[in-house]
């Protein structure tokens, strides 16, 4: 599995920061100044200024909500989440295909993160694409709902052409900085725990726990 889609904001949560984020006064920044040099050239969005209080309780409360999500936990390994940003496009912004910085000043970038703060109807366009394979994934998400993916893809936000798109980005530095390896993590943790919920605890499934739990040793940084 290469991403994980999860409901992680509650509608209460996402229509109070949607309130808030209507302010007239708040200090929306180029969206560019976050931007690798490359990535640059192909994005067109505004940032809300990181140092403001809004950015800061939004990044903590979905800092948190990430980090108590057991199945993120189980897919992302998570050591820390860092350099949450809140996204806003409006009609004719965007986001052409890039792929994310390695690291940034806060530490390195192993999986990226999209949070939807804003219903699907309430825009047009502005398409969550990520490059997986032949045919790719595309993704416009339930306000609340997350996007986690390794930020070695390829990907893009398309050209929003109505209505205004919130959104909550960031990235996450994991224990195990290999894709492939988190995704072998993944399948051996959720087939253990699949097995565990229907047959009840064995001496077998303590075993395969114990390789689960000595192989992310092994293969941590």
């Amino acid at each position: 599995m290469d991403h994980l889609v999860r409901p992680l904001l509650s509608q209460a949560d996402v229509g109070s920061i949607h309130q808030q984020l209507s302010a007239a006064d708040l200090p929306w920044l180029d969206g560019r100044l976050t931007a690798g040099e490359q990535a640059a050239s192909v994005k067109k969005n505004h940032q809300l200024d990181p140092e403001s209080p809004l950015a800061n309780r939004v990044a903590n409360l979905v800092s948190k909500a990430l980090k108590a999500d057991p199945l993120i936990k189980s897919f992302a390994l998570i050591r820390k989440v860092h350099s949450v940003l809140i996204s806003r496009c409006a009609p004719g912004d965007g986001y052409g295909w890039h792929v994310d910085n390695p690291f940034s000043r806060y530490g390195r970038r192993d999986l990226s993160f999209t949070v939807f703060l804003s219903e699907p109807s309430s825009y047009q366009g502005g398409v969550l694409q990520l490059q997986t394979g032949q045919h790719g994934e595309e993704f416009r998400c339930s306000a609340g709902e997350v996007v986690v993916y390794p930020s070695s893809l390829l990907h893009c936000v398309a050209p929003v052409t109505q209505g205004t798109r919130y959104a909550c980005v960031g990235w996450i530095e994991s224990y195990v900085k290999s894709a492939e390896d988190r995704s072998l993590l993944f399948n051996l943790d959720a087939g253990a725990r699949g097995l565990l919920a229907k047959h009840g605890r064995s001496d077998e499934l303590d075993l395969v726990f114990q390789a689960y739990s000595n192989a992310v040793r092994r293969l941590s940084d």
